[in-house]
C-alpha cells in the first residue's frame, strides 16, 4: 500500500470542497482592526480553528471515500475510470482500507474536539462534523440511490461544511449563504450527474443505480434552474451584506463581485458540455480562466471585507 494509493483512497484532490469551511471566516469581517494588537491574537486562535476544523473535515470525507469504495468495489470494476481506484484494483486490501478507515476517524476526532476545547462557543462544530458523518454514510448506503434524493444530499453536505466553519469561529450564520452554498453545490452535483450518464451511456445502471432514472434533458432542466438559483442568492446576499458583518459601514460594494459568480457559473457550463469536467469537477483547478476568476473573485472580496 502506497502514499500514492492512500493519497487516491483518501481522494486528496476532493479535499478542496471543504475549502467551504473558510467561508464564514473569509465573510466575517474579522480580518479589520488587526492594527490592534489583542485583536490580532482573536483572529490568530480564529484560523487556527478553522484549519482545525478543515483537518477534521478532510479526515471525515477520506473515511467515508474509503467505506463508499470498499462498498462499491464491484461496481466500480465496471466502470472505465472507477475500475483504477486502489481498492477496485486490488492495490488496497480491505483490511489496510479499514486501518485507513480508523486512522481518518481517529484524526477527525482529535481535530474536532481540540475546536470545542479551544473555543467553548464553539461545542456544536463535532456535532455538525458528526451530522455529517453520518449524511456521508447514509448517503453512500442508501440515499445514493434515490432519484433526486441524491442530488438533494450532497448539496445538504456542502451546507454543513459552511456551517461548520462559521460554528468553529463562531460566528452567525446568513440564511443567504447557507442558500447559496446549497444550490451552487446542487449545480455541480446535477452536472455531475449529467456526465456520468453521457459517459456511461446504456450501461449506466451497472455503475450508479440511479442514473437510468434521470435522462439528460431532465437534467439540463434541472442545471438551468440551480444556475439561476446560485447567481440570484449570491446576488441577494451582496444586496443584504450591508446589514451583516461581511462589510463595515451602510454600503453594498460586494455586489461588484457579482459578474465574477456569474462568469464562474458560465465557464463552468461550457467546460462541462464540452469536456469531462462535469463528471469530475475537480478537474476546474486545471482550467486558468475559471481559476483566475476565483482568485480575482476572493482578492476583492477579502478587500472588500477589510474596507
Amino acid at each position: 500500500m502506497s502514499l500514492r494509493d492512500i493519497s487516491r483512497a483518501v481522494r486528496t484532490r476532493q479535499w478542496a470542497k471543504n475549502g467551504l469551511l473558510f467561508a464564514g471566516f473569509l465573510f466575517a469581517g474579522h480580518l479589520r482592526g488587526l492594527e490592534n494588537p489583542a485583536h490580532r491574537l482573536v483572529v490568530a486562535g480564529e484560523i487556527l480553528r478553522v484549519l482545525l476544523a478543515f483537518t477534521a473535515f478532510c479526515a471525515l470525507s477520506g473515511a467515508a471515500y474509503v467505506i463508499n469504495d470498499w462498498r462499491d468495489i464491484e461496481r466500480d470494476r465496471l466502470h472505465p475510470i472507477k475500475k483504477n481506484r486502489p481498492l477496485a484494483a486490488g492495490r488496497i486490501s480491505k483490511r489496510g482500507a479499514l486501518a485507513l478507515i480508523v486512522g481518518c476517524l481517529i484524526i477527525a476526532l482529535v481535530a474536532a474536539m481540540s475546536v470545542a476545547l479551544l473555543e467553548p462557543k464553539a461545542w456544536l462544530f463535532p456535532i455538525v462534523a458528526a451530522s455529517y458523518l453520518a449524511l456521508t454514510l447514509a448517503y453512500s448506503f442508501v440515499l445514493k440511490n434515490e432519484v433526486i434524493v441524491d442530488v438533494l444530499v450532497i448539496a445538504a453536505g456542502f451546507v454543513l461544511r459552511m456551517a461548520a466553519g462559521c460554528l468553529a469561529i463562531p460566528v452567525p450564520i446568513s440564511e443567504w449563504i447557507v442558500f447559496c452554498t446549497f444550490t451552487l453545490a446542487l449545480f455541480v452535483a446535477l452536472c455531475k450527474r449529467r456526465a456520468e450518464l453521457l459517459e456511461m451511456g446504456e450501461n449506466s445502471e451497472a455503475t450508479r443505480r440511479v442514473l437510468p432514472l434521470y435522462s439528460v434533458p431532465l437534467l439540463d432542466t434541472f442545471i438551468g434552474i440551480a444556475a439561476g438559483l446560485t447567481i440570484t442568492s449570491y446576488s441577494l446576499y451582496t444586496f443584504l451584506a450591508s446589514q451583516s458583518t461581511a462589510v463595515a459601514g451602510n454600503h453594498q460594494s460586494l455586489m461588484i463581485t457579482i459578474p465574477f459568480v456569474v462568469y464562474g457559473i458560465f465557464r463552468f457550463l461550457l467546460l462541462a458540455h464540452s469536456s469531462a469536467v462535469g463528471g469530475e469537477p475537480e478537474q476546474l483547478l486545471r482550467d486558468k480562466p475559471l481559476m483566475i476568476n476565483m482568485l480575482f473573485w476572493a482578492i476583492l472580496v477579502a478587500v472588500l471585507t477589510l474596507l
